[in-house]
């Protein structure tokens, strides 16, 4: 390989956009990926969400969660699918005074979400 295409090919590598996800959950989340990372260590506005399934509201160590969502979490609220696919659509109805601005989305998209997070582990 030539030095120009060696240039050319890595100059592609840096400026093309990533491929696009396959998965409709996974491109679904992609709404998401500016508040939420997978994986604790990125600080970003929302906590990491991978493995959320199963897990207790605002548990996870590390990240300053609301108050409303630190409470709800004492009090039991747990992420189950149908509880996090509810939390998706309408965080203030199922946890009045939490600070997620993001509200709504098509049904399909949201079940597609949360049924790939669960598979995140």
């Amino acid at each position: 390989m030539s030095a120009v295409a060696a240039w050319l090919a890595l100059a592609w590598a840096i400026i093309a956009p990533p491929p696009a996800p396959q998965d409709p959950g996974e491109r679904a989340f992609q709404r998401c990926i500016a508040c939420h990372a997978l994986t604790a260590g990125e600080d970003l506005a929302g906590p990491p969400l991978g493995g959320v399934i199963g897990h207790r509201a605002a548990s996870r160590p590390g990240f300053a969660y609301s108050e409303a969502l630190t409470a709800a979490g004492r009090a039991g609220l747990t992420w189950d699918a149908a509880t996090l696919e509810r939390f998706i659509a309408d965080p203030e109805a199922v946890v009045p005074g939490t600070s997620m601005p993001y509200v709504g989305g098509p049904a399909s998209e949201r079940r597609a979400v949360v049924a790939w997070l669960a598979r995140q582990g």
